[in-house]
């Protein structure tokens, strides 16, 4: 991968060109460094302010996709007008959308129940927590002692495993979590493809920004699109399907910064 903010001129050449941009970024670890706890992670006023600038852009259409429920991500974020995605894309709202997918929605009840028996059989092992987002579950560990790991792993695996096996739930492991969702046929790259058909034209360009393996899907999506699709992670030999690296979330707010001024919006 390259180092996008040692590319710029490449990239700010592509921006230029383009007569419309669709701008999509992940939430945790991407706007927002990575922490403790889900609800600790808050986005800082200087991004905020300027994703506020970029999303008054005629020329551009701006979105917040993530894992979060939907409620959580627009509350956290907090700006009207543009796009949110939550639970990996099996919900979309922004102007003229309001999505959720329809098979998803039917197996509520079955994560309902997966999250009643996870928590029991977890319920003795300090800093594991299950997240309750509706249409997806995440089972947290980053604040579990190591010498319990083993045993969260097993108990994680003795209950999900026979719905694996039947097709009902899919689970991808992310970082100090495990994220549980139905077994449909929807991510985060089917809710990119369908946000760039919506705002299509000869000269779109679609730039998605995420963090880990569960926004691959999309960065696949974007490349086969021709579009711009950036990881960022600290190291630097990390494989990922992006063409572009950013190494912490603060050079996100770099790159912001930079469009900004290249679509002279105002601001730094």
């Amino acid at each position: 991968m390259k180092h996008l903010l040692a590319n710029w001129d490449i990239v700010v050449s592509r921006v230029k060109e383009s007569e419309h941009i669709l701008l999509l970024c992940d939430y945790d670890g991407t706007l927002t460094p990575i922490v403790a706890r889900p609800e600790l992670a808050d986005l800082s006023l200087a991004t905020r302010v300027c994703l506020q600038r970029l999303a008054k852009a005629p020329c551009l259409a701006l979105g917040i996709v993530s894992g979060r429920a939907m409620e959580d991500l627009r509350e956290r974020v907090g700006i009207n007008g543009i796009i949110y995605v939550g639970n990996h894309g099996l919900e979309i709202e922004g102007t003229g959308i309001s999505f959720v997918n329809p098979a998803a929605e039917k197996a509520k009840p079955l994560l309902h129940s997966l999250c009643e028996e996870l928590s029991k059989a977890i319920a003795h092992i300090k800093g594991a927590r299950v997240d309750n987002k509706g249409l997806t579950l995440s089972l947290h560990f980053r604040l579990v002692d190591e010498k319990w790991l083993e045993e969260l792993d097993k108990i994680f695996h003795h209950i999900i495993d026979p719905f694996l096996a039947s097709g009902k739930v899919k689970a991808t492991p992310s970082k100090k979590a495990y994220d549980i969702r139905p077994a449909v046929d929807w991510d985060k790259g089917k809710a990119i493809e369908f946000l760039a058909q919506k705002y299509s034209g000869r000269d779109r360009l679609v730039i998605f920004l995420g963090d880990d393996v569960t926004d691959y899907d999309g960065f696949r999506v974007v490349d086969k699109n021709g579009g711009i699709s950036v990881f960022v992670r600290s190291e630097e030999n990390v494989e990922s399907q992006a063409q572009y690296l950013l190494r912490s979330p603060n050079e996100v707010y770099q790159f912001l910064t930079m469009l900004v001024k290249a679509l002279e919006l105002g601001g730094s």
